[in-house]
């Protein structure tokens, strides 16, 4: 017998160890069914689970148990990124605080301790995606710098050089002056910043008295311009066009020149241009071929590029005497306060400078043709389908992609450098060796390039390499292309379109065929989580106090495609109760002698409300079925929601009790009532994996759950005069609950009710349930009658009409007052949420969860005013 309490804390560890051990999780078993593949977004070796990982491997588990209860070879190939920066991070502070450095250590050893830092540290992410339920291989666990992958990447790196689209290239990149990197853009953060717009005067060359008005929120960098552009149709500046301004403090001649870049209506209109320094001047630079001059230093200090008062100064000090110096030779128009963004490395937290450095680059936007063509033929597609059109204007528009980075902990780029500095790429030291001494006709030493290659660079391989790639493997061969990505849109360009060009390259083929993209959790008020508003949540304690399965099954059911999670700790504490609903389900069952009847058939049920639950049973399975097919987890997880607990639970247990207290269809009933209960633990099962496993290993099923049969609709007969009937039925109780519930009829009372206008198929149904009726609907007698008195409460229902006389059992007037006034006060709080919703002005300027609350309380107000006008209505006389 089944406990009263469900423990799930007690429950989970023990399944998934038993799962585990079980190899339940591995491939192998099904080699003659058709394979469907996940591959893991490999989450950082550093790394804890955040809300965020909960999301997107919730829904990958789901598809995942879906499908391999659906009978498919199913692979959930998981693994973790050796996160360059972020583990390099976590060892250097390590080194700190021992009192030393990774370049009192060097290279080598610093590499060894990371290694063990690693081993012993490292991973604890994967054991926090078992408390999730999430049921990988994890047999085939990949890293991205075990020798496997360390391999494709030295190949994909080679082959891409000597075909010309790997290279070598000065550019502007984001540089963190604390961690002396590159960074990418998504290691960005940008903060709001309370600064000033300064006006500066450049003389114009050759017109004496004329100056032209640059404004800048960086003076710092104005020792490196070498441009000033303005709109070509800006008739201010027409004249100045093709002429010179000198650069103050530095004395160089500059280029006055036409751009579109210049706004005419921010700041002056002018703009200084600093290739060096700044992307988009990088940009007008190249197109009207000025110089590029950097003036900083790897630590974001002035350089000697610039004149002896300003070297060594960093850029803060820089910025003081830049302006003090300005301002005594008159040349400052003005200064303005100014609110603006600026770049910080969201690990160092310094602000990142944009900085002219020798970089390794990708030829992105050749690899990028065959992958946009591949989206628009359909081969992979988006969900929802409006990200392919970010994907495209990415991808469209992409620029060549830094893959170098100056650290030390990563795959070393596979260079070497003559005594010329000719460069050897090759796949061993080896290798280049035999290289150089065939271009020199001698041996010689070479030096190997000490940057390592990008993150993202490797886990572009991902599908492929984790399958074995560059060998010919038999996985490789099965599962490649992989079926479904799960991700969020803030990395489909740095590792869906990466992944993307790479397997379109390698493997002349797409890596995946379907890419969904889900939303961001934010707060229950809307709002984004962050560290400093205090409202991060953590995952992990949520499964401590509610169990893994509610918080899988929230996750899922506000996973609507486009719309953010508002994850409220009310709705998972819901579904926990939810959990709890199904265990008393089962209990319930248990105890009126219900069980498992080898070879039921379902057809061969006799009375009407077994009938109808074998049908509902039917259609739950359909939708079900239909959107998870259709990546539709929100409506997935509310059709078994709604069928569990309303259908199932609320109603078929609540008639069959009758049933079960007699003997004519007493074993039918209890046949059926378990039947119908473990296919709903199947349907339940790829949301809540615990409790539905627990109650299926319990109940008597066969083996383990997640290996069951998925249930199908095709074998379920759908009676629809049962339907009919007991819908009738249903229905009749439901609106007398809620017309004694609006009316203010106390629970005690029992009332009564008289059918009027019946047809002869609704006395009978009066007749067939009576029992039922009477109990559920809390009626003192229900009967046919052909009036009713004055002062009743009357519900239409398929042409008849119910009524419950309450004139004795309620003040009629005076609950008619009471509706009209909640109504009124309803309609008119709705009335001015309307008015404000109206207004533009605080639809734009309201913060988003502030708009969103509103829209959802005009609802809730305009559905509330809807229910108690149907209420009066009701009242007759």
């Amino acid at each position: 017998m089944l406990e009263k309490t469900y423990r799930p804390d007690e429950v989970e560890p023990k399944l998934y160890a038993e799962w585990e051990q079980g190899g339940s999780f591995r491939i192998g078993s099904r080699d003659n069914q058709q394979p469907y593949c996940i591959v893991i977004p490999p989450p950082n070796v550093t790394g804890n689970l955040h809300i965020g990982h909960a999301l997107n491997n919730t829904l990958q588990d789901v598809l995942i148990r879906f499908e391999r209860m659906r009978g498919r070879d199913v692979l959930w190939q998981p693994g973790t990124d050796h996160a360059g920066i972020a583990t390099q991070m976590v060892v250097e502070r390590q080194l700190d605080q021992a009192g030393t450095s990774r370049h009192a250590l060097g290279r080598d050893d610093f590499v060894k301790r990371v290694w063990a830092w690693k081993e012993e540290s490292g991973g604890a992410i994967t054991g926090q995606l078992r408390r999730l339920g999430s049921s990988c291989d994890w047999s085939r666990e990949r890293f991205t710098m075990d020798d496997g992958l360390s391999k494709a990447v030295l190949k994909v790196f080679v082959d891409l050089y000597k075909d010309g689209l790997i290279y070598r290239d000065k550019r502007l990149v984001n540089w963190d002056p604390k961690l002396h990197t590159a960074i990418s853009d998504l290691e960005v953060e940008q903060k709001e910043i309370k600064g000033s717009l300064w006006y500066f005067r450049y003389p114009v060359e050759g017109m004496e008295g004329r100056h032209i008005v640059v404004a800048t929120t960086r003076p710092e960098t104005m020792l490196g311009d070498t441009g000033i552009a303005v709109h070509p149709d800006d008739e201010r500046y027409k004249d100045l066009i093709g002429r010179h301004a000198i650069l103050p403090l530095v004395g160089r001649r500059i280029a006055i020149v036409a751009d579109e870049h210049a706004d005419p209506s921010t700041g002056s209109g002018a703009v200084k241009i600093t290739p060096a320094h700044d992307f988009n001047d990088f940009e007008v630079g190249k197109r009207h071929d000025l110089p590029q001059v950097n003036i900083f230093d790897a630590d974001a200090k002035l350089n000697g590029d610039v004149p002896d008062a300003y070297r060594g100064l960093s850029r803060e000090a820089a910025r003081k005497k830049i302006v003090a110096d300005l301002e005594a030779l008159g040349l400052i128009e003005k200064i303005e306060p100014h609110t603006h963004t600026v770049p910080h490395g969201d690990r160092s937290g310094v602000v990142v400078e944009p900085w002219l450095t020798d970089q390794w680059y990708v030829d992105a936007k050749t690899l990028a043709q065959p992958a946009i063509e591949a989206v628009e033929q359909g081969r992979t597609v988006f969900v929802p389908k409006t990200w392919e059109k970010t994907f495209f204007e990415w991808m469209r528009n992409i620029q060549p992609w830094c893959i170098s980075r100056q650290l030390w902990w990563g795959h070393q780029i596979p260079a070497w450098y003559g005594p010329d500095g000719h460069v050897f790429v090759e796949l061993s030291e080896a290798e280049a060796e035999a290289a150089a001494a065939s271009h020199y006709g001698r041996k010689v030493a070479l030096k190997r390039d000490e940057d390592v290659l990008d993150t993202w660079f490797s886990s572009a391989l991902w599908p492929f390499s984790t399958l074995g790639w560059p060998e010919q493997t038999k996985e490789l061969a099965r599962y490649y292309p992989t079926d479904t990505l799960v991700t969020g849109f803030d990395i489909i360009f740095f590792w869906v379109a990466r992944m993307m060009m790479m397997g379109l390259r390698f493997m002349g083929e797409v890596p995946f065929r379907t890419v969904y993209v889900h939303a961001l959790v934010r707060d229950e008020r809307g709002q984004k989580m962050s560290k400093s508003k205090g409202n991060v949540v953590d995952p992990l304690a949520l499964v401590d106090k509610y169990g893994a399965d509610a918080l899988r099954f929230t996750l899922s059911a506000m996973a609507a495609p486009g719309r953010d999670v508002k994850l409220s700790e009310r709705r998972i504490e819901g579904y926990r109760n939810f959990a709890t609903k199904i265990w008393n389900a089962a209990r319930f069952c248990e105890m009126n002698g219900a069980a498992l009847v080898p070879n039921f058939k379902p057809a061969d049920a006799r009375h009407v409300v077994n009938r109808w639950i074998i049908g509902e049973l039917a259609k739950a399975a359909q939708r079900v079925t239909a959107t998870l097919e259709a990546y539709r987890f929100d409506e997935a997880a509310s059709a078994v929601y709604q069928f569990i607990w309303d259908v199932y639970c609320d109603w078929y247990l609540e008639l069959a009790k009758p049933l079960l207290a007699g003997e004519a269809v007493k074993a039918e009933t209890q046949a059926t009532a378990m039947f119908v209960l473990m296919r709903t633990l199947g349907l339940l099962h790829p949301f809540m994996p615990f409790v539905t496993e627990e109650l299926w290993q319990r109940l008597g099923g066969d083996g383990s759950l997640m290996l069951a049969e998925w249930p199908e609709a095709k074998d379920l007969p759908v009676d629809e005069a049962a339907v009919g009937e007991v819908d009738w039925v249903v229905r009749l109780i439901r609106e007398v609950r809620a017309a004694r519930a609006e009316m203010n009829v106390p629970a005690a009372s029992r009332i009564e009710l008289l059918l009027l206008e019946a047809s002869e198929p609704s006395r009978a149904r009066l007749a067939t349930h009576m029992e039922a009726i009477l109990r559920l609907a809390r009626l003192s007698e229900a009967k046919v009658a052909e009036a009713a008195p004055k002062g009743s409460v009357q519900i239409v229902l398929d042409g008849a009409v119910a009524a419950l006389p309450l004139a004795g059992v309620i003040d009629l007037d005076k609950e008619r007052a009471r509706l009209a006034r909640e109504r009124d006060k309803a309609s008119s709080e709705a009335a001015k949420i309307a008015q404000r919703l109206a207004n533009p002005g605080f639809v734009e300027k309201a913060a988003e969860e502030v708009v969103e609350e509103a829209r959802e309380r005009l609802t809730e107000l305009t559905a509330t005013a809807e229910r108690l006008d149907a209420a009066l209505t009701r009242l007759a006389g």
